[in-house]
């Protein structure tokens, strides 16, 4: 999108005609009005691709008339996330470096008495400085430029919080590491660090991170984040005033639907495999922030539940867990795989005709091939859990899934 366009968008009758075709399909809608040069078409038809996308990621937003790139959209944090991050934060002052549509600092405006935005970007810019006018915000400041060149140009200690959420594209593809993020806050650590005591950096959710603090040094704790069963982000949290050579923490965070639906796990050092002498009558799936975060060990010994074995995350037990973060399922039966003899087994169980969703961990055959196989379709009800058992033999669970 150009500034020209934003412009023309903003226009009354543009509007209007955005508002009478927001059911219609994108594509129809351009062609239909290709070669009116009077009209924006092409941002028209972004808006109406977008607006259906921001239904679902900015359900409540979404009705307050805002304006969207693709990419910015694409880009910008979840309601529910947003949401929740910003009851971690609050100050006076907070800078957010990677402004992009400005929906992170929407909700930290909510805690904050002032949010700056920063954002290179001049059509972002803009279009943040409309989004917060639709969205009745007052309290956030657009600042355009280089993020890290204008918190050069504060004063020390000047902000409460940082918050980052850099860019990770490489060569126009997804980046997951930090260094070769926008802004760079690896480079920019001690910077950052100058302007203000707490910072918040948002990461992906496929980030490593055991070797996070050579490289961050006033790393504090690790926040890894689920929206639904969804790993949705990684959040670091950095404090300048952390002891020389205290741990660095690590927390899951389970985010349900409703606001209140929220269940944390925190690490307390290595806890160890308690590997259970069999598959019991209930087994379990972690949700995958609780993975990602290697505390599956914590949510075992929190709930006495076993492992299946000593090198997946599958739980078991003879009681059931309610409410678990994560899958739940009824074990019905479970057998040695042996390729030979497991066609029976699925005849037994009228597998081929039901179908059942396969799922696979530490064994050696694909679940494509599996399925491909044993001519097996999919099914949300049945599932197939393909994995070894404690003597490190491979195996399949027959499982039921709880609602």
């Amino acid at each position: 999108m150009t500034l020209e366009e934003l412009q023309n968008l903003l226009e009354p009758k543009v509007q209007d005609l955005l508002a009478r075709h927001a059911a219609n399909d994108p594509a129809a809608f351009a062609l239909q009005y290709h070669g009116h040069r009077e009209l924006p078409v092409r941002a028209m038809a972004e808006q109406l691709s977008c607006g259906k996308k921001a239904l679902k990621k900015l359900a409540r937003l979404s009705t307050s008339g805002l304006l969207y790139t693709s990419l910015a959209l694409e880009q910008c944090s979840g309601e529910r996330m947003a949401g929740y991050r910003a009851t971690l934060l609050s100050g006076k002052r907070v800078i957010d470096l990677s402004g992009g549509l400005g929906i992170d600092s929407m909700f930290l405006a909510r805690v904050f008495q002032e949010v700056v935005y920063c954002e290179r970007d001049e059509v972002l810019c803009a279009l943040a400085a409309h989004n917060m006018r639709k969205a009745g915000i007052s309290n956030v400041v657009i600042r355009h430029g280089e993020s890290m060149e204008l918190l050069a140009s504060c004063p020390d200690d000047f902000f409460d919080w940082i918050f980052a959420d850099p860019a990770r594209r490489e060569q126009g593809r997804k980046s997951v590491g930090l260094h070769t993020s926008s802004p760079d806050v690896i480079a920019g650590h001690d910077l950052m660090r100058s302007k203000a005591r707490h910072i918040c950096i948002k990461a992906s959710p496929a980030l490593e991170t055991s070797a996070l603090q050579e490289v961050l040094p006033s790393l504090s704790s690790i926040l890894v984040v689920s929206v639904q069963g969804e790993c949705k982000e990684i959040m670091l949290f950095l404090d300048r005033e952390r002891p020389a050579g205290s741990p660095v923490s690590m927390k899951a965070v389970c985010l349900g639907p409703g606001q209140d639906e929220i269940v944390e796990i925190t690490g307390g050092g290595d806890t160890g495999k308690n590997v259970a002498d069999a598959v019991k009558e209930f087994f379990y799936e972690p949700d995958p922030a609780i993975i990602k975060s290697k505390l599956t060990g914590q949510l075992a010994l929190d709930h006495g539940l076993g492992f299946v074995n000593r090198t997946v995350d599958f739980l078991t037990s003879d009681t059931l867990i309610e409410p678990f973060p994560g899958r739940s399922f009824e074990t019905v039966d479970c057998v040695p795989y042996k390729p030979k003899t497991f066609a029976t087994f699925l005849d037994r169980h009228h597998l081929v005709q039901t179908g059942a969703s396969i799922q696979r961990r530490d064994f050696p055959h694909p679940a494509d091939e599996l399925r491909k196989k044993f001519r097996l379709k999919e099914n949300a009800l049945h599932f197939l859990f393909f994995t070894r058992n404690r003597s490190n033999d491979p195996i399949c669970i027959y499982c039921r899934r709880l609602s």
